[in-house]
């Protein structure tokens, strides 16, 4: 509470006294006077008695009103003291405030400066991905253009085998025909001046006809339907009485992917869709009919023995070429592999080593004999070769009905 309120309240008494005292004495004084007449001084008495009752009441309207101010000014000072002290607390929030505001200033300045390295760290991050983008970019586009260029050659590589396939396959033949003793028939030799195939070979005074066909562009979607359109057209060759009726198209080995038919039976004669590497085991067994002087005069025993050897020729020829296009394309697939999911550096060392080597198959020579009984000798080798290394063999099921 206010000290000057707790004083005035005090001594508030004693004020009220002191004033009722003063009222008093002026009175006494009053009445100390001489009385010169006795009613001039009743009503001076009157007079004055009025008049300090009006003081009085003034007095007292006095005191009530100081009471009020009082009361007015003990409510004021009891504000106060609450404005004081909700001032404090406000000051003591403020304060707190204050240093939560400093706080976070400097939580913001700090959270700024992180912002900004990590912007830089980020646009610097920008900067290498944009860099590492565009070098992938280069290495994809050289990567296309090396697969373009290598696709390129593998398809020159093949023109050019295509267009040398007719040359090869005669060649060939010829090369076969010397090391055997057969006849060779050249296109210009050939008796029937209006039809002539590419080669054909004469075993026991007939005509055995091989004519090589070969892609005439790089789409091999029509070859198929060539092939089947040729075998058709085949039938100039084999109206003639000389010309046997088995027939032979001789296509390159890296078209066998896209053909799905090696015979065909036109009626009057076949067609059979064979590759240079067939020619040989072909003719071989065509040429063991000469072993006898005539063919109507063979035993059954002795025509289920041809049967079945050129059964075996021509089975043997097929697989070979199924399992040569077989590991063909899993080679491909491999090497695609390869060349996708390697990482660089390592590709680029297999590369480097790929260029490195190189293979020299044994070469064919002519007028050199290929001797079964070498090739035996060899075959015996490399399975004693499998024998030690545990490499098993495989087992084949084939029985060659009569």
């Amino acid at each position: 509470m206010c000290p000057l309120k707790d004083f005035i309240l005090s001594h508030m008494e004693f004020i009220i006294l002191v004033v009722i005292f003063l009222g008093f004495a002026g009175l006494a004084l009053y009445l100390k006077q001489p009385k010169s007449d006795n009613e001039d001084q009743i009503e001076v008495k009157d007079s004055r008695i009025s008049i300090l009752e009006k003081e009085l009441v003034e007095k007292d309207t006095n005191i009530s009103n100081l009471n009020k101010q009082l009361e007015i000014a003990a409510a004021k000072v009891g504000g106060f003291e609450q404005i004081k002290i909700e001032k404090a607390r406000i000051e003591e929030r403020l304060e707190i405030i204050e240093s939560e505001r400093n706080t976070l200033k400097n939580e913001i300045i700090s959270f700024q400066k992180a912002e900004e390295g990590r912007q830089k760290e980020a646009n610097k991050n920008f900067a290498t991905a944009v860099t590492l983008q565009q070098s992938l970019e280069k290495e994809k586009e050289r990567l296309n253009d090396d697969r373009v260029k290598e696709k390129e050659e593998l398809l020159n590589k093949m023109k050019l085998k295509w267009s040398d396939h007719e040359k090869e396959v005669q060649n060939h033949l010829q090369l076969i025909c010397r090391n055997n003793v057969i006849k060779y028939i050249s296109q210009e030799d050939f008796p029937h001046p209006r039809n002539k195939p590419d080669n054909s070979i004469e075993i026991m005074e007939q005509l055995i006809v091989f004519d090589a066909k070969s892609p005439a562009n790089d789409d091999l979607t029509n070859f198929p339907k060539y092939i089947k359109i040729q075998t058709e057209s085949l039938k100039k060759y084999a109206k003639h009485e000389d010309v046997k009726n088995d027939l032979f198209l001789v296509i390159p080995s890296n078209t066998l992917d896209v053909i799905n038919q090696f015979h065909y039976n036109i009626g009057d004669y076949n067609v059979y869709i064979i590759t240079k590497d067939a020619l040989e085991p072909i003719i071989l067994s065509l040429k063991k009919i000469e072993d006898y002087e005539f063919a109507d005069k063979l035993s059954p025993e002795d025509r289920d023995n041809v049967c079945r050897i050129i059964g075996k020729f021509a089975h043997t020829t097929k697989r070979r070429i199924q399992i040569d296009e077989f590991f063909a394309r899993e080679f491909l697939d491999t090497l695609t592999k390869a060349g996708t999911q390697l990482p660089r550096e390592i590709l680029e060392n297999v590369i480097k080593f790929e260029n490195a080597e190189k293979l020299n198959p044994p070469m064919e020579k002519r007028n050199k004999q290929i001797l079964t009984k070498d090739l035996k000798e060899k075959v015996d080798k490399l399975e004693t070769e499998m024998i030690l290394r545990e490499i098993p063999k495989i087992v084949t099921k084939i029985d060659f009905e009569n």
